[in-house]
């Protein structure tokens, strides 16, 4: 018999591959939340940083618009509009005054309408109650008012004659007006020059014989 041959297989070394340094790896940040990401309908995460308030300065004088008209002027190139506005401006404490201001613009005219008013102003004499000594009428243009003492009945107006006497901070007085005239600059007008006829003295201190008429 023959004897049977082993070969025994050949053993290759095994060659390791060289080590090659890497970079070390950096944290992946935490995805944002598509909530509180900004775009359409997004919100930024936590509050707004509040912006500083500065206390507003009140002004020295009190302003309210009366009327505004729209002027329109044919042109050779067309029509060309402009803007009347008439305002009132006081303090509150006596001082008042109207104003008229024109412009192509509204903010233009309201702002020489007020420069107009502050420059045109009146002090109005009154009592220590806040109405005015004794009764007056005026008449402006078509306007005709007639301003009387109402003590303990507030302020009883109408009209634009209201919002002067509310600016000149008058508390009890009724006033009537005495003619049909709509145009509210007139009977502001008009008001104004009612004040300007009062006197620092009521009738009966002026008149010593009305008081015996009364009695």
């Amino acid at each position: 018999m023959k004897e049977e041959t082993k070969t025994t297989p050949e053993i290759t070394p095994k060659v390791e591959a060289p080590i090659v340094p890497t970079a070390p790896k950096v944290p992946e940040a935490p995805r944002a939340d598509s909530r509180f990401q900004g775009g359409q309908g997004g919100r930024r995460p936590g509050r707004r940083p509040q912006r500083e308030t500065k206390e507003r300065i009140k002004p020295e004088f009190d302003t309210k618009i009366i009327a505004i008209r729209r002027v329109t002027r044919v042109a050779s190139g067309g029509r060309r509009f402009t803007f009347s506005v008439a305002v009132v401006s006081g303090d509150r404490k006596g001082r008042v005054g109207v104003g008229l201001g024109k412009a192509g613009d509204t903010s233009l005219a309201i702002d020489k309408a007020t420069r107009h008013a502050k420059k045109n102003m009146i002090r109005v004499k009154l009592s220590p109650a806040m109405t005015i000594p004794h009764a007056v009428d005026a008449k402006f243009s078509s306007a005709m008012v007639k301003l009387m003492p109402a003590r303990g009945r507030g302020v009883v107006a109408g009209s634009s004659a209201r919002n002067v006497i509310e600016l000149a901070g008058i508390k009890n007085i009724c006033v009537k007006l005495l003619s049909g005239s709509k145009n509210k600059l007139n009977i502001a007008r008009a008001t104004i020059k009612a004040l300007e006829m009062l006197s620092k003295h009521s009738r009966e201190t002026l008149n010593p014989q009305l008081n015996e008429q009364v009695k």
